[in-house]
């Protein structure tokens, strides 16, 4: 007999020797079937609901909600802000540390702009608005904004381009702009030249400061405001999105909402913030602008978003010390960090 003859004939034993349903009592069956079911469903509630890394690996066994995403993007964030650290040790301590360095070697291998990444990530789509080029702003979950029956966006300089805040409008049937700049007397052409825009767009020709200065003692041409009154005198209580370009005045302006919300205990009344950062000053050392980095931070403040600004690079072959962030705050109660 041939060995495959042979095989065929132990093939033949062996699957005669196997029972059959049908030499199974229906109620072995049935106990069988429900046994079965039971596992199965006992996998797919540990699946769906089960804690971080059922499966192993530190990965995830389900969706995560914004909450969640939120808390493991501070994660990284947190990671993000130990290297910073370790890198301003490595070159000799904050003093040492010369924000547009020259000349080779590895302590001239970066710019300001390398010691503050942009490591949070939005917890839904990141979109771009507005024109290519200067201009554009990247938002975290436009799509949501754009749904909303009522949207506050304060456009804090204005110059002569406003095709991010005509995006907005155009993008959220709801939403109102409220641009504030005393040195020009209205909105860009994107709006102050169409007439669906104009009645959703507030414009004065104010200035904003870290101190009110509008009073019959101050300057008549050059009225100052804080935003909090601004946010007092329209009668909103948050802002959906901060927009913020007004040449180097960022800085006191900025430090001064979020000293004055963090003297408060409360957190920032917006939910998200575009600023275009001017570290052109050469009487702001390293030091100066991680203070006021870290303010933002401390006051609950994550870049989640940056590009750099290039256009006087190009003009005069000036250092590249313009860069647009976009910054998330994750604290408090709003749509951008909350699943509801």
């Amino acid at each position: 007999m041939s060995l495959l003859t042979q095989a065929k004939h132990f093939i033949r034993r062996v699957q005669s020797s196997q029972p059959t349903l049908a030499s199974y009592s229906p109620r072995a069956l049935g106990a069988f079937a429900i046994t079965a079911l039971l596992v199965v469903l006992f996998i797919g509630h540990t699946v769906l609901s089960g804690p971080r890394g059922w499966w192993g690996h530190g990965g995830y066994d389900r969706p995560l909600s914004v909450e969640e995403r939120v808390l493991a993007s501070e994660h990284l964030y947190q990671g993000m802000v130990r290297d910073r650290l370790r890198f301003i040790n490595d070159l000799g301590g904050v003093e040492n540390v010369d924000p547009w360095p020259k000349g080779t070697g590895w302590r001239a291998e970066y710019t300001l702009w390398d010691f503050f990444l942009p490591s949070f990530e939005c917890p839904r789509m990141t979109e771009r608005i507005g024109k290519m080029g200067d201009g554009g702003k990247n938002v975290c979950d436009m799509e949501r904004i754009a749904r909303k029956p009522s949207v506050v966006l304060y456009s804090l300089g204005i110059s002569t381009d406003s095709s991010f805040e005509a995006a907005v409008l155009e993008r959220a049937p709801g939403a109102e702009v409220f641009g504030y700049d005393y040195s020009v007397n209205s909105f860009g052409p994107q709006i102050a030249n169409s007439p669906l825009l104009q009645p959703r767009a507030h414009f004065h020709k104010w200035a904003i400061g870290a101190r009110d200065a509008h009073g019959p003692q101050d300057d008549p041409d050059k009225p100052v405001y804080t935003i909090e009154t601004l946010m007092r005198l329209n009668g909103h209580t948050f802002i959906d999105i901060l927009k913020v370009d007004i040449e180097e005045s960022e800085f006191e302006v900025l430090a001064g909402i979020c000293s004055h919300y963090l003297a408060l205990g409360r957190p920032l009344p917006f939910g998200q913030l575009q600023v275009e950062i001017h570290a052109w000053s050469s009487t702001q050392s390293f030091g100066d602008f991680l203070a006021w980095w870290e303010l933002l931070e401390r006051a609950g403040l994550r870049a989640f978003r940056t590009e750099p600004n290039l256009v006087y690079v190009n003009l005069i072959g000036a250092k590249p010390n313009l860069a647009e962030y976009s910054f998330i705050n994750i604290r408090g109660h709003h749509e951008i960090i909350s699943s509801s």
